[in-house]
């Protein structure tokens, strides 16, 4: 058979069945953090990986917080799947009106935290594995899957897995993130800020003996808002959108019941988000010359750039991404672009690593973090023949 039929092959070989139940096993383990963390889903992957003839790696991140790396084949050149195995929490169980951990099936769909953000993907990225081995065997290019704890917090896990050089020989990755199985070249950037202001604590009813951080605290969110509508004038991008600078923590007050005080301090966290082409270092600069506009005589303030997260654009002739089209022409599936409008792990293999990605997996784009979260059965199956097929047609050959 030629390349291209190799890759159908692969793709009728995903086992819909064993998609299902993998997809809702892994639901039923609750790995948000804090909490019970992302161990008990290495503990329960690892063997079930290994028995399929995968070449197994864990790597520990942090207490309770490993990475899984899962190999078939050997050489360079080949493909990383990349799916992480931490949720967010479920929140509130009053708001579901399907238990987050039952993985229950309604109506053709998979309910439960993390079904859609994105175990299902990664159950989809598994399974696509296996069907590439039962067509080729063990590929002459390597086929990682790279499984990281802690995506949806500093990322601690692909930074470690980039660090370690796991990231090193590859051809590319396909992020395996819920994007409506949309072929995603673009990420926006993030910035992560606080920004402390130390004033002067006093009697309310005598302000003139102290100095208040919170008016300069909102004088400052005030001008954000003027940076934000200079910064949506200067970049709009098709599939992106605007740039945004979100104000999401605004703290002080002197403590529990102190209305006729006033604080000595106040913070605000900024959570920034940018297009291809925004300088993070001349951004940082302008949102410096805000803040020394917002101060006033004893108040000072401290701006800390605790994450920096570069927005990424990947060529469309890279040849993963002529993988990715050919392999949706094959399976008659729609060539569909678009944007992913937060980081995710991709972030850091492209911009760390260097590696070409593409952002395509299954679910609803507004879909994650949601009360009664899930992925469609369709979707999920969509996603995993496509990822065979791309599989083969980046590793054969």
């Amino acid at each position: 058979m030629d390349k291209e039929q190799l890759a159908q092959s692969a793709a009728q070989a995903v086992d819909t069945d064993e998609l299902v139940r993998l997809t809702r096993a892994l639901v039923r383990i609750a790995s948000y953090y804090p909490g019970p963390g992302e161990q008990p889903v290495v503990d329960f992957l690892e063997p079930y990986l290994r028995e399929r003839g995968f070449k197994t790696t864990v790597q520990r991140v942090a207490p309770g917080r490993p990475n899984l790396i899962a190999d078939l084949g050997q050489g360079k050149g080949g493909l990383i799947l990349e799916g992480h195995t931490d949720v967010v929490t479920h929140g509130s169980l009053d708001q579901w009106t399907i238990p987050p951990y039952e993985a229950r099936i309604v109506d053709g769909k998979i309910y439960g935290r993390g079904a859609c953000d994105m175990k299902g993907g990664l159950a989809a990225a598994i399974c696509a594995a296996v069907a590439v081995q039962k067509v080729l065997g063990p590929p002459q290019k390597t086929l990682r899957l790279c499984i990281p704890c802690d995506e949806e917090g500093l990322m601690i896990g692909i930074k470690a897995f980039i660090r370690a050089g796991y990231a090193e020989g590859f051809a590319g990755a396909v992020i395996c993130e819920p994007e409506e199985n949309q072929v995603c070249l673009w990420q926006k950037g993030a910035m992560r800020v606080w920004v402390h202001f130390q004033g002067k604590m006093a009697h309310g009813a005598m302000p003139y003996a102290g100095a208040n951080p919170i008016l300069a605290a909102s004088r400052f969110v005030t001008e954000l808002g003027r940076l934000q509508a200079a910064l949506q004038a200067e970049s709009q991008h098709e599939y992106l959108g605007l740039p945004w600078i979100t104000p999401t923590v605004f703290q002080a007050g002197a403590g529990e019941g102190q209305f006729n005080v006033i604080p000595d301090r106040a913070r605000v966290g900024l959570d920034i988000r940018t297009n291809p082409g925004q300088d993070h270092r001349v951004l940082e600069a302008r949102l410096r010359q805000a803040l020394e506009e917002s101060l006033e005589a004893g108040v000072s303030a401290r701006l800390e750039v605790f994450e920096d997260r570069p927005a990424t654009e990947t060529p469309r002739d890279a040849a993963l991404v002529q993988a990715v089209e050919q392999g949706l022409q094959l399976l008659q599936m729609p060539i569909r672009y678009g944007g992913v409008p937060g980081a995710t792990d991709g972030t850091f293999l492209r911009a760390w690593a260097g590696l070409p990605i593409v952002t395509l997996g299954p679910g609803g784009k507004t879909m994650p973090h949601q009360a009664d979260e899930y992925i469609e059965i369709e979707e999920l199956l969509a996603a995993a023949r496509l990822y065979a097929a791309v599989g083969v047609l980046m590793l054969a050959g």
